[in-house]
């Protein structure tokens, strides 16, 4: 499964295929991973105008104090043809709860509405399936019974904060940062829609059931300890209860249990001190209940369902697992990770599933950390020249900035601008005068300290920041440089005065100048060599 992605120098977590419920968003001490949505896709759906949007109630509380109305205006106007708040499934799973544990002989019935929950056990408790209820998630029912109401063809957009098994049943999933952005793209303030609905709103109350899909009769009868109902959070219960089932032969009754308390205990919506907060947010947005069904008993859907084991298959080979290892590579200590990010225990039975096509490489974060760092280089070196990049640039600038104010001491900045390079470009093609660039780049790192930075601005322009330096010395360095530059053309095959480059210095003073303004100072230099007839320094 593809559960890790890599966007620049941030590793990501796919929330919509996460087996361990996002723990690892909050855990992360550097916030270095973000859960990932089909945003792009999303706004394509809308934009057909028929798409359906399932907002789960979360929502109340990351668009806080904004009211529901407006979130869901903001939608409408998105493109969406409807919105719906995930009541219909949670109504149809409660119904068939209820259904199933009237019926008698049951000794175990382990709830089965959380997909993480589900994979847990299918894949590290198969002991304990044959007890899990044979129920849809309810996002699962949602989607059935929207199809079947506007039909089987109608896109579904999923916004919410737990997306495990999501992409099954859905189109394209999103978190609520992904929505804002959406609105964002398209121009939408939810401060600004009005706080009564545009349109007929989906069903937001609810019958006879609870948030997640239990039955509210089964949890008004039911203590939260009791011989028939036991509520257990978090998935280290796992074992114990496999083992009451499985060992001691114990019926525990009905077992309620999820990996956390809920999706409003998600990392994605905060910290979890907030969450009686949380909870009271969604208490007060929801509306009174139906006395009456609100599910429509002519649109027949089958929530009922069967979880197969999985299989191990055959073990791979030693030496297949040992290349897998090399390629996560090693802790600082020289000891596998075995981090438990990519949902399993050790690197070695990551290794295991990644050959027998059960994982990929997106879910190890060491192995992704690895790229990240490579990709981080590549956006700070830039490919034609070897030199810094106007981002490396532009930051190392207001370091330098703030380092001399600090200390007192002087640095200076090089602007750098290529004579008549488009006549080359013109006279000899783009590939000759990317290879005088390229010579350039290699003259201007050769000329300078390893402390000194060189970035190609754009184009044929360069900056180039000499630490600890003053104007007399940078003027005596822009000279070696200006040679240097002029040399390449002769080295290249030119005629003299085709390669030839003006140069702008400009001197930091900590009292009265800014990192623009040095910038700027250096870039009328620049003009005044230029003015002066080129390849020189000023």
């Amino acid at each position: 499964m593809d559960a890790i992605a890599v966007d620049g120098p941030v590793v990501r977590i796919d929330d919509a295929l996460c087996v361990r419920s996002g723990q690892c968003v909050g855990a992360c001490p550097h916030d270095a991973i973000d859960a990932l949505g089909d945003l792009d896709r999303a706004r394509e759906l809308a934009a057909t105008g028929t798409a359906v949007m399932i907002l789960s109630g979360e929502a109340a509380v990351h668009f806080f104090p904004h009211t529901p109305e407006q979130v869901v205006n903001a939608c409408y106007r998105a493109g969406f043809m409807a919105v719906h708040h995930g009541v219909f499934g949670d109504e149809l799973v409660a119904a068939e709860y209820a259904r199933v544990l009237e019926e008698p002989g049951w000794g175990t019935l382990i709830r089965s509405t959380c997909p993480v929950l589900v994979e847990r056990i299918r894949r590290d408790y198969p002991e304990l399936v044959p007890y899990l209820a044979p129920i849809v998630t309810p996002l699962e029912a949602e989607a059935s019974y929207l199809r079947a109401v506007y039909g089987e063809a109608t896109p579904l957009v999923y916004a919410g904060v737990c997306f495990a098994g999501a992409d099954a049943c859905v189109d394209a999933v999103l978190t609520f940062e992904d929505l804002d952005t959406l609105f964002e793209r398209t121009g939408i303030r939810v401060a600004d829609e009005p706080q009564t609905y545009r349109r007929i709103p989906g069903e937001r109350r609810r019958h006879m059931s609870a948030a997640g899909g239990m039955p509210l009769p089964l949890l008004q009868r039911e203590g939260q300890a009791s011989q028939r109902f036991r509520k257990f959070r978090g998935l280290k219960h796992l074992e114990s209860i496999r083992h009451a089932v499985a060992v001691d032969r114990i019926d525990l009754g009905f077992v309620d249990i999820l990996p956390c308390e809920g999706c409003l205990d998600h990392p994605l919506l905060g910290e979890q001190e907030e969450l009686f907060w949380r909870r009271r947010v969604v208490e007060e947005s929801e509306p009174p209940r139906s006395p009456l069904p609100v599910v429509d008993e002519a649109v027949v859907v089958r929530v009922d369902t069967a979880f197969s084991f999985v299989q191990d298959g055959h073990a791979p080979p030693e030496d297949a697992v040992e290349a897998v290892l090399r390629q996560i590579g090693t802790a600082p200590n020289g000891a596998p990770w075995n981090c438990g990010a990519c949902g399993y225990g050790t690197c070695r039975q990551f290794a295991r599933a990644y050959l027998q096509e059960r994982a990929t490489f997106r879910q190890c974060p060491p192995y992704q950390e690895r790229r990240a760092e490579e990709a981080l280089q590549q956006a700070a070196v830039d490919e034609l020249t070897g030199l810094a990049t106007y981002r490396v640039l532009k930051d190392r600038l207001a370091h330098e900035v703030a380092r001399s104010r600090r200390s007192g001491e002087p640095f200076a900045v090089l602007f750098l601008d290529m004579d008549s390079f488009k006549r080359i470009n013109d006279t000899f093609g783009h590939q000759s005068g990317s290879g005088v660039l390229a010579a350039v780049g290699r003259e201007m790192l050769q000329a300078l300290r390893s402390t000194d930075v060189a970035a190609r601005y754009g184009g044929d322009e360069f900056v180039i920041v000499l630490i600890r330096t003053e104007r007399s010395g940078a003027l005596r360095v822009a000279e070696v440089v200006r040679q240097r530059i002029e040399s390449v053309g002769a080295a290249l095959g030119y005629a003299p005065g085709v390669v030839t480059a003006s140069i702008g210095v400009a001197a930091f003073e900590p009292s009265t100048i800014s990192a623009v303004d040095v910038l700027e100072q250096a870039d009328r230099a620049l003009y005044l060599a230029k003015a002066r007839g080129g390849n020189c320094v000023a």
